[in-house]
């Protein structure tokens, strides 16, 4: 039986969302996966024995790895096909998950985690890419609120789902599930991926830039790996000279890649977009942001679980007021105050999560270890606000001065930098908490101890925020004076109308 024109429209309505439902389900598993790690930790580190710096790398390693694979998952996808580089991604991303449920020791967590954000790098970027060329440009605004919902979602959704599955303790697997959650929906994503998914490749993709990925690992590696394993080590000679030459390594990629540019028009950083103030200044807002938040919330859930004693579901409602002020806040941001008020929106944000932290700070040191989780829902809910201010049009502000051609590249370098400084921030953690905390205590210091370097940390995260403040001015006054501002989901369309042709 033959079908008719209007049964294969149909049929190809249909397989478009299904793989919208797919991608988007990805998407969802990757940002839950970043958030509900945290909230196991204690859990984590009471049954394998991880060591504090073991600690770090289980979220510092997920964060390196995706940052450094996120514009060569992208390049790749280009060259190879994004359906092909999405199915390879979330095969890897739920054989890393299945390695890291049954981590026989810290070390195979670590390096499970590794590889599990090496393989969300190859999944999440071709994700915008697949919505481009799947669906056309009149209903591409519905499909990305949809994925701003879901990343909304998946920020509430991965600590109270950790916090459950760690609770219960299914089958005595303790913090296992929280990974092998990720197997039936990796599996189901996969089949349905290679039914519904159509393939995609750039006509003229650039080729990749395989030194730029090495020297880019190398640098970090060389800067982060002394910092988190310093203070176990007792800071020896060969950290401070690595951390030094890191610097070396960086000024080597720069000028490889202003040589690589002048060559063939492929480097892995397009450098010339640092010329333009805004940008420049906006990648060091988020890299310093992420350096924040990294900070924060690791030393966030310790401060709850080993030093107050809570259990990982009192923790995890701990924070649904933060939640629920980022989203509402976000919002509001983007449609009725940046438009009217501008970067003072952002600079507002920055002050307010600043005012946020000293309350904590106040409430932490009048209450002690006898705080409760309403008396943390205030300054939670100031943070959250402020938070809420700066996430949602940042990107906005960044990318206002960018020439439409870079727009796809510099969206995708301010993502992999606040990846970056995320991962820096994870490794600052072994200076502002751990070095707080003397290496021997009873257990009835063990309270007062981490409530104390909680707030130190916290002078360190506001310290952070105010330097952000002072660069926020470098951003461009308001987005409609002569300067034609970049909404996310445009962005995300320019990036892949770069490189998809519309099937």
């Amino acid at each position: 039986m033959t079908s008719t024109p209007q049964q294969t429209v149909l049929q190809s309505d249909r397989r478009r969302w299904f793989a919208l439902a797919i991608v988007m389900t990805a998407a969802f598993m990757d940002l839950v996966d970043v958030t509900i790690v945290n909230i196991a930790i204690p859990s984590i580190q009471d049954d394998t024995g991880a060591t504090f710096s073991q600690i770090q790398w289980i979220t510092a390693g997920y964060a390196l790895a995706f940052a450094a694979g996120l514009i060569t998952g992208g390049r790749l996808g280009d060259i190879h096909g994004r359906k092909r580089l999405f199915l390879i991604g979330i095969s890897g991303f739920t054989l890393a998950s299945a390695l890291c449920g049954f981590a026989a020791n810290p070390e195979m967590l670590v390096a499970s985690r590794v590889l599990q954000g090496g393989m969300a790098a190859m999944m999440v970027p071709q994700v915008l890419s697949i919505v481009h060329a799947t669906f056309p440009a009149e209903e591409r605004g519905k499909v990305f609120g949809l994925f701003g919902a879901v990343v909304g979602l998946g920020a509430v959704t991965g600590p109270l789902l950790g916090a459950l599955l760690t609770e219960w303790n299914i089958a005595g697997l303790e913090w296992r599930p929280i990974f092998l959650i990720n197997l039936p929906v990796g599996i189901a994503g996969l089949i349905l991926g290679i039914r519904f998914i159509g393939e995609s490749k750039a006509p003229r993709a650039l080729r990749l830039d395989l030194v730029g990925v090495v020297l880019v690992i190398i640098g970090l590696l060389m800067l982060l790996y002394p910092l988190t394993r310093g203070r176990e080590l007792g800071w020896p000679l060969w950290g401070y000279l690595s951390m030094a030459g890191s610097a070396v390594v960086f000024a080597a990629l720069v000028a490889y890649e202003k040589r690589k540019a002048r060559r063939d028009g492929s480097p892995l950083v397009e450098l010339s977009l640092f010329k333009v103030k805004s940008f420049a200044a906006g990648i060091a807002v988020q890299t310093t942001f992420g350096v924040a938040l990294g900070i924060f919330f690791l030393v966030w859930t310790l401060y709850m679980q080993i030093g107050l004693g809570w259990s990982p579901l009192k923790a995890g409602t701990t924070g649904i007021p933060f939640s629920i002020a980022v989203s509402a806040a976000a919002g509001m941001s983007v449609q009725k105050l940046v438009p009217r008020f501008g970067r003072k929106v952002l600079q507002a944000g920055a002050l307010t999560m600043v005012a946020g932290l000293l309350i904590y700070i106040w409430e932490a040191d009048r209450y002690g270890t006898g705080i409760a989780p309403w008396q943390m829902a205030l300054p939670l809910v100031v943070m959250g606000v402020g938070m809420g201010l700066i996430v949602a049009p940042l990107t906005d502000a960044v990318l206002s001065d960018v020439p439409k051609e870079h727009a796809g590249s510099a969206s995708g370098l301010i993502n992999t930098v606040q990846q970056m400084g995320n991962a820096l921030g994870l490794g600052l953690v072994s200076v502002v908490f751990f070095g707080s905390i003397s290496d021997r205590l009873a257990p009835t210091e063990v309270g007062d101890a981490f409530a104390h370097a909680f707030m130190d940390s916290l002078w360190w995260v506001a310290a952070v925020l105010g330097v952000i403040f002072l660069v926020m001015f470098a951003l461009p006054k308001r987005g409609g004076a002569g300067v034609t501002v970049v909404p996310p989901a445009a962005v995300a369309e320019e990036r892949a109308a770069e490189r998809v042709p519309v099937s």
